[in-house]
């Protein structure tokens, strides 16, 4: 048995947000027309603006228990987190495609993992070792597998697209483990209200930068093309933001910063499912075989998580 029932709630609370998150790589392919950054703004103006209807009966109650601190880590959060980590993804899902980007920054939860791994409720470091391999295996091979079977594109480009994904990776991992610590911190603050604020900050930051970047293509595209972008981005910030972020932060406050860095995995499965039926096809022996193994690495952890002693972190 789980050693508590928080334990298995934070699991739960993990794979909604991974599932939830894995359509932030098909929104970038569903709106061609769009770069990574006009996308990016386009879908937390969706956000801003939702967060911002749903916080307001409570506005001034929740903001009475944030300090100077709190708004300043929500400010980078915001930017880091979610502004510049989805410009780069949905730059790199534009010039090497959804597979190569989800699963360079499918590594996220090794970094997250290390990152955790001095933590009080940490599994110690050797016990998660076979874990992690499994976990670095799958993504090197799936990753191996997708670039030598790709289309040849422009090296430039290509080079372009990898170094976004590489971005992408070490912005999120910062963001899951500092976000995760700033959790601890705000307990007035419930999940939910902090991913609304995070929303609403994101919003305000998307909003500074819109018209210098949406307002040079608002002649470009038609009104039904608009429509569509706006529905796409909308859908993503509902799916992706409001409800992915208010499940990955009530998982951030119930689950060791090692595990919740194993349960990201499933966003990178998420994602390459969604990739494939983008794609119109069954994955092949190498990409099974990769999915194996990234499976395996989160039962692996979990397993390392099941005793209610379980050791502390070296």
């Amino acid at each position: 048995m789980f050693a508590d029932r928080s334990l298995l709630k934070g699991i739960v609370y993990g794979v909604c947000a991974g599932l939830c998150w894995g359509v932030i790589f098909l929104g970038p392919q569903l709106t061609p027309g769009l770069s990574g950054l006009e996308f990016a703004v386009l879908r937390f103006l969706c956000y801003g603006v939702v967060s911002a209807v749903l916080l307001m009966p409570r506005w001034r109650r929740v903001c009475a228990n944030l300090t100077v601190a709190d708004w300043k880590s929500l400010f980078w959060l915001s930017l880091i987190g979610n502004l510049i980590y989805y410009t780069l993804v949905g730059t790199g899902v534009q010039l090497v495609g959804i597979a190569t980007t989800s699963l360079i920054v499918g590594l996220i939860p090794v970094f997250v993992t290390l990152a955790g791994r001095h933590d009080a409720n940490a599994v110690s470091l050797y016990k998660l070792v076979p874990s992690l391999c499994c976990a670095v295996g799958g993504v090197m091979l799936i990753s191996w597998h997708a670039l030598i079977n790709g289309d040849r594109l422009d090296t430039l480009a290509t080079i372009a697209g990898i170094s976004c994904a590489v971005g992408a990776l070490v912005t999120w991992s910062w963001y899951a483990v500092s976000n995760a610590r700033r959790l601890v911190q705000v307990a007035s603050v419930s999940s939910h209200d902090w991913a609304l604020l995070t929303g609403v900050m994101t919003g305000a930051q998307s909003l500074l930068v819109a018209a210098p970047v949406l307002g040079l293509q608002a002649a470009t595209h038609g009104s039904a093309q608009w429509l569509h972008f706006l529905l796409v981005a909308g859908g993503v910030a509902i799916l992706s933001s409001v409800v992915g972020g208010a499940c990955w932060n009530q998982a951030s406050r119930l689950l060791p910063l090692a595990l919740s860095g194993q349960v990201l995995v499933i966003e990178t499965l998420a994602a390459l499912v969604f990739g494939f039926l983008w794609e119109q096809r069954l994955p092949d022996a190498y990409e099974i075989a990769a999915v194996a193994l990234l499976v395996t690495g989160v039962v692996w952890c979990l397993n390392c998580h099941r005793n209610p002693g379980y050791s502390a972190a070296v």
